[in-house]
């Protein structure tokens, strides 16, 4: 990683041989897969540093890398919880971070430890969910790639009142307005009343999908369009489930646009309920209260603190949490509060979080 660095600074990292920093990152199930399974695996990894070491390193530092190595997996916490894991070695640091994001498995050696590359070996799965509104029935279905799972169906309650008491309730309707139209939009009202009840179970990524006119009242009268990724017209509300797939796929074939407009409605709506921390200052300071539930950064932004100028606040903050003897990215280090405390990082482009001074922290609610 690129960091600004005073010449004192680089004179101390000359002189100490912190290098090679090597990265173990995979998937740490204890409650899903077997002890020997996931030992294996460790093996497999630790073989793979072991064989690049001895390429690009003399043969006392590969043993020094190997032993720590070999001594932080014989400690290892097969009683977690967690879902994933990330050991971090040099000569002179040694972690290990136990998180809550699926990954894919892979081993760094570099010079330096990238927070970014765990990011970075997140699993990219493509889920989300359909909301299809016909007159008769809601259903809600969870998708993968092009599989659609049906979770959640709902239909209209009885009309059991007198039609005239509906028509005071704000949607223009006149005394010669039908009752099947008027059943059409409590029903619609009635699917928009389940959706906070859904939505915060799976958070993911939400399209709503039904006829011209029934997608029309439904934008009207929904509560919850900021949690909308996209509305999508059908001309046959009768549609089966792989011509509901051809209407999804032009939305979901480009996911990061899909992923980037889904974490906008969630800054939104983290906003909305006052519990969003935007800028370095601030959303350093929630984070190290451990409240993140999600941190959004753009991502090529980086922040380094110049220590002993006294004129940056949040140089205060950084100087008990270095590790290193030299200064960190802080935004690596907020990464890596975040994710500690079992919350989740993402990425989106450059000028995506302009409005939110390129990073932005949601507290958990």
């Amino acid at each position: 990683m690129n960091r600004l660095l005073a010449p004192e600074i680089h004179e101390i990292i000359d002189l100490v041989n912190y290098r090679p920093a090597v990265s173990i990152i995979m998937p740490f199930e204890p409650k899903m897969s077997s002890k020997a399974e996931i030992q294996h695996c460790l093996k497999v990894a630790v073989d793979s540093v072991e064989r690049e070491l001895k390429e690009n390193y003399s043969m006392e530092m590969t043993s020094l890398i190997l032993h720590k190595l070999t001594n932080i997996i014989k400690k290892l916490n097969y009683n977690t919880h967690k879902c994933s894991i990330a050991i971090y070695v040099s000569p002179i640091f040694e972690k290990v971070l136990y998180l809550d994001i699926a990954v894919e498995q892979k081993t760094i050696i570099d010079e330096s430890f990238e927070i970014r590359d765990l990011v970075y070996s997140k699993k990219n799965s493509h889920k989300y969910l359909v909301l299809l509104i016909r007159e008769n029935e809601s259903v809600i279905y969870f998708g993968h790639s092009s599989s659609l799972v049906r979770i959640v169906s709902n239909q209209p309650e009885l009309i059991n009142y007198d039609a005239k008491d509906y028509l005071n309730e704000g949607f223009g309707f006149s005394e010669n307005s039908s009752l099947k139209k008027i059943s059409i939009i409590r029903f619609l009202n009635q699917i928009d009343n389940s959706l906070p009840i859904i939505l915060p179970a799976y958070r993911l990524p939400l399209f709503v999908v039904g006829t011209e006119s029934l997608l029309g009242h439904f934008k009207l009268l929904t509560k919850h369009a900021g949690m909308v990724v996209d509305f999508l017209l059908i001309n046959d509300e009768k549609i089966s489930n792989d011509a509901l797939n051809e209407v999804l796929l032009p939305s979901i074939s480009d996911w990061k646009k899909v992923k980037q407009k889904d974490i906008l409605n969630r800054l939104d709506q983290a906003a909305s309920k006052n519990k969003l921390a935007i800028g370095m200052t601030n959303v350093w300071r929630e984070a190290m209260k451990r409240k993140g539930r999600l941190l959004v950064v753009e991502k090529n932004f980086k922040y380094a603190a110049q220590l002993g100028n006294g004129t940056d606040l949040l140089e205060e903050l950084l100087a008990p949490y270095n590790k290193f003897s030299y200064i960190r990215d802080a935004v690596d280090d907020v990464m890596e509060k975040v994710l500690e405390n079992g919350g989740d990082v993402e990425f989106v482009d450059a000028e995506v979080l302009k409005d939110y001074q390129h990073i932005a922290l949601i507290d958990f609610f």
